[in-house]
């Protein structure tokens, strides 16, 4: 398999995809509902990237995850309700120069052991962060499930939580870019435990950037 890929992207912070996780997209802008249109009559492949900065265009993260539309809607208006897979995740080689109204990239495969499942935590490393998604959930004011949390799997549940938490982009991004799955425990622990502490509480200002 060769590792380059030319692929559209989707930058949008905060907005985290990994390997075998799912992400729900409302694609509303009409360059982004070309790209899916386009996507639709290809590969069925996006990649999601975030965004380092808020100028247009922005500059981008260099890792980001690759994705293939699962499902899709298409709304009377033109736009889509879609679902992501993630597949992998990918290295920005080089942005290309197309005349889509879209970005698209060369993305490199390479040097991310996203293939096989992921080594579980160990017991003590899964009880901290069920404990700490707890107390952060109740600091956000949360309510949640947590007889259905407890029934997730290891990468279901650092990743699910690592989507849906209001961290910042950069703090969002490391958790990304860990190198394996008890990495990103650790890293989701520290920063939930972090965001609880300061002032203002989980829902605060302050940032990990």
């Amino acid at each position: 398999m060769s590792r380059l890929l030319r692929v559209p992207i989707f930058p949008l912070a905060g907005a985290l995809l990994f390997p075998r996780t799912q992400l729900p997209l409302h694609i509303f802008e009409p360059r982004y509902v070309a790209m899916v249109r386009d996507a639709l009559a290809g590969d069925k492949l996006i990649a999601m990237v975030q965004p380092r900065d808020r100028v247009e265009p922005p500059e981008l993260f260099e890792i980001g995850c690759l994705g293939t539309i699962s499902s899709n809607e298409e709304l009377d208006d033109g736009r889509f309700n879609i679902v992501l897979q993630g597949i992998r995740r990918f290295r920005i080689k080089r942005e290309v120069e197309d005349e889509k109204p879209y970005r698209m990239v060369d993305a490199d495969r390479g040097g991310f052991a996203d293939e096989a499942d992921p080594e579980p935590l160990a017991s003590i490393q899964r009880a901290d962060v069920e404990r700490e998604s707890r107390r952060y959930a109740d600091a956000l004011g949360y309510s949640v499930d947590w007889d259905a949390v407890s029934r997730l799997d290891d990468e279901m549940l650092v990743n699910g939580i690592a989507q849906i938490a209001p961290l910042d982009v950069g703090s969002k991004q490391a958790l990304l870019e860990a190198e394996d799955l008890a990495a990103r425990a650790d890293l989701l622990v520290q920063f939930m435990q972090f965001q609880r502490m300061i002032p203002g509480g989980a829902d605060g200002s302050e940032t990990l950037q």
